[in-house]
């Protein structure tokens, strides 16, 4: 049992903090909380940017950082409105969505481990090009996807099982459940945290670091766009500033749920509670009373919180 718990403490701690915060808020406002449509509703928000995150994890195991995903997301979802718009074909648009963000993806991927750019360098400047190019693309304008309600594929992605289960969810776990097999019971998965925790002796050891780092951003790409597309299809709508609010709530779910901002450290169950406790705060912190300004505030503290727990766990368990 002492093994397991030593194990297992950050994913035991992240849930007891889960499992807390929402008992506060259950006191707090018991006519919301105690409501079964608040949950369906966070079944419908929160996989947005649980898989967001369970992507980025991945890369910031690796010690690698991501920050275009957001204009990745533009630039995707502005395909796939387009093209549905012109052919009225969703499975089509779709597999062109993804082409795209796996093709921003690879030149992520390609300037950084080819060109030798710093990750976090190489993204602040993708991010700045995809944005400017989809809204240049768009002239600045939405486009209205209302017929897009009517094809398999938004039934197949967003639509309501037993006419309330958001279908996004259950992609959500069924995805979080093979990237967690991936990550704990394949090569690729130890792959990735050698690289993290140290690139050099990967590369002793034969694994093709270069390889490895370029298929964690073009799998990153490959996820926006799939969240941009499942955004296009739950909206009903594609806007010039698509993906612009989750950088913060996806860095949060990854840092809450304890993967390590140095690489080396992280779990794909960490970061879907994390995306999880980011979802419920500011539906909580409205409902308790307070103002949704104080929202912001709330998640900022948190990451510095966390962060410095984990880095105090972290140096500690190395120490040890």
């Amino acid at each position: 049992m002492k093994v397991l718990l030593q194990r297992f403490n950050i994913q035991i701690g992240i849930s007891g903090v889960f499992a807390g915060l929402l008992a506060i808020f259950i006191l707090l406002s018991p006519r919301t909380f105690l409501s079964p449509q608040i949950y369906i509703s966070f079944a419908s928000t929160i996989p947005f940017t649980a898989l967001l995150a369970l992507g980025l994890t991945f890369l910031i195991i690796a010690g690698e950082m991501d920050l275009s995903f957001p204009s990745v997301m533009a630039v995707s979802g502005l395909t796939f409105a387009e093209l549905f718009l012109a052919t009225g074909n969703a499975g089509l648009a779709f597999i062109a969505a993804v082409a795209v963000g796996s093709a921003a993806g690879l030149m992520n991927g390609m300037l950084v481990v080819r060109v030798g750019v710093p990750s976090i360098i190489a993204t602040i400047g993708t991010q700045f090009f995809w944005r400017g190019l989809s809204t240049l693309m768009a002239d600045g304008l939405a486009r209205n996807l209302v017929p897009v309600r009517d094809t398999l594929l938004h039934h197949l992605f967003v639509g309501r099982l037993t006419g309330a289960i958001p279908a996004q969810s259950l992609w959500c776990l069924g995805i979080a459940g093979v990237l967690g097999l991936i990550l704990n019971r394949h090569a690729f998965g130890e792959s990735v945290l050698c690289i993290g925790d140290d690139i050099r002796t990967a590369r002793v050891m034969g694994i093709r670091t270069g390889r490895v780092r370029i298929l964690l951003f073009v799998f990153m790409g490959a996820v926006s766009a799939l969240v941009s597309v499942m955004t296009c299809l739950e909206m009903a709508n594609w806007w010039p500033t698509q993906g612009e609010g989750y950088l913060l709530l996806v860095f949060a779910s990854i840092f809450i749920g304890g993967t390590s901002v140095f690489g080396g450290e992280g779990t794909v169950f960490g970061t879907l509670v994390g995306a999880a406790i980011i979802g419920i705060i500011e539906a909580g912190i409205i409902s308790a009373g307070f103002s949704g300004f104080w929202t912001r505030l709330v998640h900022g503290a948190i990451i510095v919180a966390s962060v410095s727990v984990y880095a105090t766990i972290f140096r500690d368990r190395d120490t040890a």
